[in-house]
């Protein structure tokens, strides 16, 4: 649990040096956006963080604590940032080998052609949680704000997190772009 924590947050890092420096990682496929949704509440929430963090700096009237406040406060922005980051810099891709499905720096599940058997639109509103891969039955969901809007139903099973999905739900910007170009993966 403290491994996965401290990678996780060391990711948060790398997504936003990846976005600071323009370098997303979309290698050998067609990038399709997810963050368009959650863009503009993750915007209010790190100018809200930033105005608090001013905020606090100048009302706390202990050195101590001001300094510990400062340090909580900037360690949240950086990390809302590179939440935004790395829906930003690793975008779904559509690649001639495959489909891969990300989630920030933190999910990238690669499938391949020969097990897809479609891609459709379907939109979903999943039960509000702050999870944003969920495992039901046999269909994982890459929420993004409890919502997907794109089906792939495989031919045979994969194992995620030590269950077999036969299907995988996921959120994209251009649902229906991401469809068509999954259609005709071997084109340019």
């Amino acid at each position: 649990m403290i491994r996965r924590a401290v990678l996780f947050e060391l990711r948060i890092y790398r997504n936003l040096a990846r976005w600071v420096a323009r370098r997303p990682d979309v290698r050998g496929g067609e990038p399709f956006g997810y963050a368009q949704l959650v863009t503009p509440v993750l915007c209010l929430w790190i100018f809200g963080s930033a105005v608090e963090t001013v905020v606090v700096h100048f009302i706390l009237p202990w050195e101590g604590i001001r300094l510990v406040a400062d340090i909580v406060g900037i360690w949240g922005l950086l990390w809302m940032l590179g939440l935004l980051a790395g829906m930003r810099t690793y975008p779904h891709l559509v690649t001639p080998q495959g489909l891969r499905v990300r989630h920030g720096g933190n999910f990238d599940l690669k499938l391949p052609w020969e097990i897809i058997a479609s891609v459709t639109t379907q939109r979903t509103n999943l039960e509000s949680s702050i999870r944003t891969l969920r495992l039901i039955d046999d269909e994982l969901f890459v929420a993004v704000n409890n919502e997907v809007n794109v089906r792939v139903v495989l031919t045979e099973p994969i194992i995620v997190k030590d269950r077999e999905v036969t299907a995988v739900s996921f959120l994209a910007d251009d649902p229906k772009a991401l469809v068509a170009r999954a259609k005709a993966p071997a084109t340019p």
